[in-house]
């Protein structure tokens, strides 16, 4: 179903609000790397934060994924890891 300003993405099967469309940047570990895609059109909770997609922009994030190449070019830049602990700082 389409609306006036966007796809209509329904109700949120976590908690029943409306998704709202947003553009979002979509995170994904592969290899043990993050990739990061922008500007990805999709649904959004506004109340629990659940995201969905269409299924041809998940198909289309699946060829950009799948595109080494592609990603073995893009922009890389340093992401700081820590580790969990459960002893308290000091």
């Amino acid at each position: 179903m389409k609306k006036a300003n966007g796809y209509d993405y329904g109700e949120c099967r976590v908690c029943g609000n409306h998704f709202e469309s947003k553009k979002i940047n979509q995170d994904f570990w592969i290899k043990k790397r993050l990739v990061v895609v922008e500007n990805v059109p999709a649904g959004v909770c506004p109340q629990c934060g659940e995201k969905v997609v269409k299924a041809d922009v998940g198909k289309r994030l699946a060829r950009i994924l799948a595109d080494a190449k592609s990603i073995a070019k893009a922009p890389t830049i340093s992401v700081p890891s820590v580790v969990y602990s459960n002893r308290k700082a000091a």
